[in-house]
């Protein structure tokens, strides 16, 4: 029988970076409502991903999601998610996820997987 003990794979801090399909989630979706959608759904994303329920998106992610306006949303999106250590005193969590825009491969987004990112502190 496996062991429950010790610290789980999602207790650890980790940056990943991830393409996003924004398209297939947000197929069927009113025009009018897209861009809200599409941050629901990266926030969605990093939940599943990282195992926290408090995610923060960054600004930047933001106004690339919304560059193109309410309707017409990038199909897809390359974003870098951190799990980080909440060092807030009244947190409810210990830890969090930080999502960012990362940089686009100039070869294209299709085919690029997901990839550990070093963090250099």
């Amino acid at each position: 029988m496996v062991e429950k003990g010790g610290k789980g794979r999602r207790e650890e801090v980790v940056t990943r970076e991830y393409t996003i399909n924004l398209h297939k989630r947000l197929h069927g979706c009113t025009f009018k409502k897209m861009a809200p959608k599409a941050i629901k759904e990266i926030r969605k994303f990093a939940q599943k991903a990282m195992g926290t329920t408090d995610v923060r998106v960054d600004v930047k992610l933001n106004k690339h999601v919304w560059s193109r306006g309410i309707r017409s949303v990038p199909r897809r999106v390359r974003v870098r998610i951190s799990r980080k250590r909440n060092d807030e005193e009244d947190a409810k969590e210990e830890l969090y996820s930080l999502v960012t825009v990362a940089e686009i491969p100039p070869e294209g987004l299709k085919g690029v997987g997901t990839k550990v990112v070093e963090e250099a502190d």
